[in-house]
Parts: C-alpha cells; sequence; structure tokens
C-alpha cells in the first residue's frame, strides 16, 4: 500500500490535477448545461432520440479510426527515438484511418435512409443529420490521429489546452443550436461539434510539422497493422458493442413503453457517465500502467485489494450521496419532466459498483494483453445485458432496463472473481501470475 500511495501523491494526483481535472470538470459542467437545455427546450422524447443519436455516433467514430488510438500511442510513445519505425507507424496509421474513415463516409451518406429507420424509427426524417455526419467523419478521424501523435509524444499540455477550447466551443455552439431549433439543433450540434474541432488537427499538424514530411504511402507496413491488430479488436468489440446494445435496448422501450420512458433511461445513463468520468481517468492513469509492471500472484493481490480499500470507500460514499440527493439532482440537471428518473437512480448504481469493481481486475487482461479472455466476456456481458434488460422491461418496465444493467455487471463481476480466484484469494506458491 505505501508505493500506491507513493506513486498517488507522485504521479497521478499530479497529472489528474494538471492534464485532466480541469478538462473532467469542463466536460461535467457542460454535460450538465447540455442535459439542463434538453431537459427544457426538447424534452423526454428529445433525450431518446439524442440518446441514439449519440451512441450511433459514437460506434462510427471507433469505426473510422478501427480502434487504433490506444495501440497508435503506445507504439509511437515505444518508436519515437526510431525514425524508420516512426515512420512506418505513422504512415501506416495515416492511410489505414484516413481509407477507413472516406469508406465509412460513403456508406454512411448513401444509406442514410436505412439508418435513419434504424436509430430514429420510420417515424421521425433525420436523414439530413445522417448525411451531415458522414461528411464530417473523416474531421474526426484526421482530430484523433493528431490526438495520437501528440499523446504519444507526451505533449499533455497541448492535448489539454485543445481540449479545453474545443469543449467550450462545442458548448456554445450546441447551446445556441438547442435554443435555436430545439431537437434539430441538438441532433446537428452533436454531429458537427467534432467538425469544429479540426482545430486539434491544425495543431497537431503545426506542431509536428517534421512528422508530416515522414508520412508517406511506400512507408505503409502491413507489420505494424498486424501488430495494432489485437488492440483494434478489442477496443471495436467494446466501443461498438455497447452503443449498439443501447440502440437496441432504447429503441425497445419506445416501442413497447414509449418514447418519454426512453427519455428517463437515457437520462439516467447520462448521470452515470457523469460521476464515472473521474473515477475512469483514475483507472487509466494508474491500473493499467502498474498491472503492466507487476508479474507476482502476490504484487497483482496486493494492488487490487489496495485500490478496493483506498478508492472505494470514499466512492461509495459519493454514491450514496448521489442516491440520497437525487431528488435534488433531478432539479438541477433535468426539469419536473423527468421526475421518474428517481426510480431508477438505485440499480443504476448498484450496477456502476459492480462494473467499477469488474473494471479494477479487467485491467489485467489489458495489461497482460489476455485478449481472447476479455473478448469472451465482453460479448457475454453485452449479450447478457440484452437478454436480462429486454426481459425485465416486459416483467418491470422502463425500471427493468437498469435492473438489467446492474444483473449483467454483477454476473460479470462474479465470473471475473471465479477466473482470478486463484490470484485473488488462493496460495501464494507461485511467483509468476498465470491467470
Amino acid at each position: 500500500m505505501k508505493k500506491f500511495f507513493q506513486y498517488i501523491n507522485n504521479e497521478v494526483l499530479v497529472k489528474a490535477v494538471n492534464l485532466n481535472l480541469a478538462n473532467l470538470s469542463l466536460r461535467i459542467v457542460a454535460g450538465i448545461l447540455v442535459s439542463k437545455f434538453i431537459a427544457i427546450y426538447i424534452g423526454p422524447q428529445g433525450m431518446a432520440l439524442i440518446g441514439n443519436l449519440r451512441n450511433f455516433m459514437s460506434a462510427l467514430q471507433s469505426l473510422s479510426i478501427s480502434g487504433l488510438y490506444k495501440g497508435v500511442v503506445r507504439l509511437i510513445s515505444q518508436f519515437k527515438e526510431d525514425i524508420v519505425q516512426l515512420t512506418k507507424t505513422l504512415s501506416t496509421v495515416f492511410y489505414f484511418g484516413f481509407f477507413s474513415s472516406v469508406l465509412l463516409s460513403f456508406l454512411c451518406y448513401y444509406n442514410a435512409e436505412f439508418i435513419n429507420s434504424l436509430i430514429f424509427s420510420s417515424s421521425y426524417r433525420y436523414t439530413y443529420i445522417i448525411k451531415t455526419l458522414a461528411i464530417v467523419l473523416p474531421f474526426y478521424a484526421l482530430n484523433m490521429f493528431a490526438f495520437a501523435i501528440m499523446n504519444g509524444f507526451s505533449k499533455h499540455k497541448y492535448l489539454l489546452i485543445i481540449n479545453i477550447l474545443g469543449q467550450i466551443l462545442g458548448l456554445l455552439v450546441t447551446l445556441l443550436l438547442i435554443y435555436q431549433d430545439n431537437i434539430d439543433g441538438a441532433l446537428l450540434a452533436i454531429v458537427i461539434t467534432p467538425a469544429l474541432n479540426l482545430l486539434i488537427t491544425i495543431v497537431g499538424i503545426a506542431f509536428r510539422r517534421s512528422l508530416m514530411s515522414s508520412i508517406k504511402i511506400t512507408q505503409v507496413s502491413f507489420s505494424i497493422i498486424t501488430k495494432l491488430s489485437p488492440y483494434m479488436v478489442m477496443a471495436l468489440v467494446s466501443a461498438i458493442a455497447l452503443p449498439l446494445v443501447m440502440i437496441i435496448i432504447r429503441n425497445y422501450l419506445i416501442d413497447e413503453i414509449g418514447i418519454n420512458s426512453a427519455g428517463y433511461w437515457t437520462a439516467m445513463t447520462r448521470v452515470s457517465d457523469y460521476y464515472l468520468m473521474f473515477f475512469n481517468s483514475l483507472m487509466a492513469l494508474y491500473i493499467l500502467p502498474r498491472f503492466s509492471e507487476i508479474n507476482s500472484k502476490k504484487a497483482f493481490r496486493k494492488e487490487v485489494f489496495g485500490f478496493y480499500k483506498t478508492i472505494m470507500p470514499p466512492f461509495l460514499i459519493i454514491l450514496l450521496l448521489i442516491y440520497l440527493s437525487r431528488s435534488l439532482l433531478i432539479n438541477v440537471l433535468f426539469t419536473e419532466d423527468f421526475r421518474p428518473v428517481e426510480d431508477l437512480f438505485g440499480f443504476q448504481i448498484l450496477g456502476d459498483i459492480a462494473r467499477v469493481l469488474s473494471m479494477v481486475i479487467v485491467y489485467q487482461f489489458l495489461a497482460k494483453k489476455m485478449f481472447a479472455h476479455f473478448l469472451i466476456l465482453e460479448i457475454f456481458l453485452f449479450t447478457m445485458m440484452y437478454i436480462s434488460s429486454i426481459y425485465l422491461i416486459d416483467e418491470f418496465g422502463v425500471e427493468g432496463a437498469v435492473m438489467g444493467y446492474c444483473l449483467s455487471y454483477v454476473m460479470y463481476f462474479g465470473i471475473i472473481i471465479l477466473l482470478f480466484s486463484s490470484s485473488l484469494f488462493g496460495v501464494l506458491d507461485q511467483e509468476k501470475t498465470d491467470d
């Protein structure tokens, strides 16, 4: 535990405060303001439609960069002193990502009617939103490519400044469009905000201008894609499966119960996203790099239980306060029309607790490149979430959606505990971790 506290004090908190706290705080404030505007000017119906578009856009954006982001950051960090490998990495990722995003743009643009019916149903005509999304998709891919370069070269301050500027610009545009055009404005704002962040790409290219001359199609290497492929598959499964499952569940709520109920569930998931942001940031800063360093079961067990003892108590207190103040939160974040959301907090929070407990151990899959284990568990989780949510919605209405979420993550956590039972609870008679 001493090492854990030293790392937190010397590394994690400093980085979190200097590099992430301002950005995360701004994201939360922006999210609260946007939620309030949606609640006032659009209502639960608009919240449901916006939720579907956000989920679809999240999956499409992940496809547009082929799940390359984390793998690219890792490779650039590894090869930044090796100009030959760095050139191959930048060239391969740029052209692979560019052609992937352009291909997706064409597919999205010329199938806009079909996509509209999938995410909005034939009752709503937002084909022009889908086509706009298709047009701006390559800009998003370029932004993420520039992000990966700066992140790989540890230019965190530049990333922070650009992120904050992008957040402010996106917030202002979003609020203005919601105020002027209600639901149409909100949907349009969602798809054009990434294009507004083209500043990120411009700054990234200007800052590492010498690197652009290294990007050549003749330097494209399939060996780089081979190295990145496990990260691509893992990233794509999580980034695509969860949004698609949420769209399916939301559409089921719309068809079986009503669009307002789907809006209540979407509002609850937004609240959950707000308080999970800080935890996810801490996980990425500490757990993954720390698990990559350790090799013994004893060290692994110590880190897991140390994290539980140190982080979980204040996290649980925060969640308890959120539950007790849920009525006030509804007033602050939404309007009286969203009062039914109060009934969803209990199971959502329980599910989030199981999710956080699971994530701490699941990072071992990523750190030790246990790709098959990770993929099987993720597929199980999303399948279980779909089946349980549909069944429980039929039995309990909109509350069944959060009950299904809770049940899925509790089962997920139970399976993970079984997989790592020898490392976490067994006799430490081996030096190396074999889970």
